[in-house]
């Protein structure tokens, strides 16, 4: 597993880095997570309905082809793309999404934040308020997309669509759960080791 950091990026090129990889991949390419912040920016998956775009504002909308309804990116939520093959890994979309769910939830307890899952509703709450969101694109058995966990950022932008399409749910943030000072970089890494970790165990 390759563990590749971008910086800021801007989200249109990424996406399309993300195809180039996934397309030019063979089978013994390293299965790669990419670490990324965004600028401002709604992205809507390949379901996405346009009613729950409710005042966006200036922030642009991209129309992207991960699952998923609308959700937010912007400065201070760390985004980070896990491209597998899960064909090589044998296992299924639904065992990707446990393994990101699962780590998400890990990374959160070295924090003593309690979070959980919520029925028919994918991604990771704490109160029932959502702090980190995940959409996959799976292509000839591998993936691209990922996940994303709000950590220390603006969170007024949520307020501006139905996150994920539902309307009124809330959001949540690390900085604003935990005990002392949250930083990214260190986030960062700590959950990409436990992706490595639980992918590595999953095959």
């Amino acid at each position: 597993m390759e563990i590749i950091e971008l910086g800021t990026q801007e989200y249109l090129s990424t996406w399309q880095a993300m195809k180039d990889f996934t397309n030019a991949r063979h089978e013994t390419t390293d299965d790669q997570l990419w670490i990324v912040e965004h600028p401002h920016v709604f992205t809507q998956g390949i379901a996405g309905k346009p009613e729950h775009a409710l005042n966006v504002g200036t922030i642009p909308i991209v129309k992207t082809d991960r699952g998923g309804q609308i959700t937010y990116h912007g400065p201070g939520q760390l985004v980070v793309y896990c491209l597998i093959d899960l064909k090589r890994l044998g296992i299924g979309v639904k065992k990707i999404v446990s393994i990101i769910e699962t780590s998400i939830i890990d990374l959160l307890n070295l924090y003593q934040i309690k979070a959980h899952l919520q029925s028919g509703a994918p991604g990771v709450y704490v109160n029932h308020a959502k702090i980190a969101a995940l959409g996959l694109k799976v292509k000839q058995g591998k993936t691209y997309h990922g996940l994303s966990l709000n950590i220390d950022m603006d969170l007024q932008p949520f307020s501006q669509i139905n996150p994920c399409g539902y309307q009124g749910l809330k959001v949540t943030q690390v900085q604003d759960l935990a005990d002392n000072k949250v930083y990214f970089s260190k986030i960062a890494k700590q959950l990409t080791q436990l992706l490595t970790h639980h992918i590595t165990r999953a095959q």
